[in-house]
């Protein structure tokens, strides 16, 4: 898997891996995200927390391109996003997986990765409707690769299993593989411990912390699960009411008055002592 180098700025700084400027969605009159702005650094673990309705998927589905916003800009290591559909997106270089697991449940392991490598084939559909030499190759090619894919993963004794049979944790990981099998510079990660066990969240936090590792990836992700933010995240943003409260380290944001009261209500922040 391959990544952009870092791209210089005036100044030498390198240009982030996402910034967000402005952002703002209205629904109708009603405003679910306002003048959200958020960057994150090439190769950065980061976390986008808050209550629920405070706006996180929606900031999410803006930048993947599902939602256009009302305002605002999306950069992804300095190129726009805002306008682009969101295929383009994906080509552009930012993977995602949902709160709701969205692989397709009647095919196998292999061929949901498989599905990933598609837009990268490098054959037409001349090609593909009559089954030419270029197109045999190339689906040979793509097998092969989806295949190391998910030995890298520890799935391939899996990699025949129809989808809709996994346990979910499993399924999860396996959207997660499919997300990184697009070679994305940007992962972003919609509650992926959502539903999960005790165990499978510990799992989930080594597993994460091995592609961030392996594949040096930015990774931004939503999660209401304080035991993996706080273990796993570098830098927090937390919103409420579709606006950003705070900002810092874990450890910051545990304690602050503020983001205890989003959470636990009036009472709680006058004991700003309590951890999340």
């Amino acid at each position: 898997m391959t990544h952009p180098t870092l791209v210089p700025a005036q100044g030498g700084a390198a240009v982030p891996a996402l910034q967000i400027t402005g952002l703002t969605k209205i629904f109708g009159g009603l405003r679910a995200v306002g003048n959200f702005d958020l960057t994150v650094q090439p190769g950065a673990l980061d976390g986008l927390i808050g209550p629920n309705g405070a706006g996180k998927t929606t900031v999410f589905n803006m930048i993947s391109g599902l939602y256009v916003p009302t305002n605002g800009e999306v950069d992804l290591y300095g190129e726009p996003l805002v306008g682009l559909e969101p295929f383009e997106i994906t080509q552009m270089g930012i993977g995602r997986t949902f709160q709701n697991i969205r692989l397709f449940p009647n095919l196998t392991v292999l061929d949901n990765v498989l599905i990933a490598y598609h837009p990268h084939a490098g054959y037409g559909l001349f090609d593909g409707i009559l089954r030419t030499a270029r197109f045999g190759n190339k689906e040979r090619e793509m097998i092969d690769r989806a295949r190391e894919f998910l030995a890298i993963f520890g799935l391939e004794r899996i990699q025949d299993q129809m989808a809709r049979n996994l346990p979910y944790g499993e399924q999860r990981r396996v959207e997660i593989a499919r997300a990184l099998a697009a070679n994305p510079k940007l992962l972003l990660l919609d509650e992926p411990a959502a539903g999960m066990n005790p165990n499978e969240i510990e799992r989930l936090m080594e597993y994460i912390h091995f592609i961030h590792d392996r594949f040096n990836l930015t990774i931004l992700l939503i999660e209401h699960q304080m035991r993996l933010v706080m273990n796993i995240c570098q830098n927090l943003t937390v919103m409420d009411f579709g606006e950003v409260i705070a900002r810092g380290t874990p450890k910051e944001i545990q304690n602050n008055p503020q983001v205890i009261e989003a959470y636990l209500g009036r009472g709680a922040a006058a004991r700003a002592g309590v951890a999340l």
